[in-house]
């Protein structure tokens, strides 16, 4: 059985490696970018080295584990155990040089994500948890927003690369927006998750998003005391998530699927 704090230590170190990668890389004067599903899902070359460090980091030390990493890495274990990485979430913002942008590990165990990691690059704040050991950041334990009230709700979403997609979801907008106090539109989803976590945000939902996108931060917001499931009671998955301070959860959730979220 494989131990969640042996595996948090060393999901942080790796983390906190490649994130040092990724700062160094903003000093390049140009980055090598390609472009994968659609002209604006763009990818660096920046992507592709942190998430080879994160590979050869976890798996030089636990070599019979599984991988899944958003560039590709897609490997089978024998042990029990399979990481799930985004080597860097807020692809967009890097290349902009704007907030928002980190290293997302997680760990699951016998398919049950079991350790989550976050590393914000910006702001220098690592977060984590463990399933049933609570989160923290920087190693200090954190929890969400005490709101109640969704009209006073901070709340982030997402939007997707595909134009039409966009569209839609801007009608969402419509109808959620003048029911909060008011939305953010960060870019980096793991990183909004750890902002509910820590009561940056009230709120946050969006739809399509990958595993790798989802697993750290949905664990780290749980463990710091959000309910986060679909846009109906179901868990949260690529067909929507929502992330929220309890006392809004459930009129977030019911806003938004009336909204017509699931279908943007």
């Amino acid at each position: 059985m494989a131990d969640p704090q042996e595996l948090l230590g060393l999901a942080e170190d790796v983390a906190r490696r490649a994130g040092a990668l990724l700062r160094d890389g903003l000093a390049r004067p140009r980055l090598a970018v390609d472009t994968k599903s659609t002209g604006t899902d763009m990818v660096t070359e920046m992507d592709r080295a942190a998430e080879a460090l994160i590979v050869d980091g976890l798996l030089g030390i636990r070599r019979d584990d599984g991988m899944l990493g958003e560039e590709g890495t897609d490997r089978a274990g024998t042990s029990g155990v399979r990481w799930v990485v985004d080597p860097l979430d807020g692809t967009t913002n890097y290349l902009y040089r704007m907030a928002g942008f980190g290293v997302s590990i997680a760990a699951e165990v016998d398919g049950v994500i079991t350790v989550g990691v976050v590393y914000d690059i910006v702001h220098d704040e690592l977060f984590a948890a463990t399933r049933g050991g609570g989160a923290t950041r920087d190693g200090a334990p954190i929890t969400v927003s005490a709101q109640e009230d969704l009209a006073s709700a901070l709340v982030g979403t997402g939007f997707a690369y595909d134009a039409d997609r966009r569209r839609r979801q801007a009608e969402v907008l419509v109808t959620v927006l003048p029911r909060i106090r008011d939305i953010r539109r960060l870019g980096a989803a793991a990183v909004d998750l750890c902002s509910v976590a820590c009561g940056r945000l009230d709120g946050y939902y969006e739809r399509g998003l990958a595993a790798w996108d989802l697993a750290a931060g949905g664990l780290i917001a749980t463990e710091a005391g959000a309910t986060v499931s679909g846009f109906t009671v179901g868990p949260a998955s690529a067909a929507g998530v929502v992330a929220a301070a309890p006392g809004i959860a459930d009129e977030l959730r019911g806003l938004v699927h009336g909204a017509g979220a699931a279908d943007a």
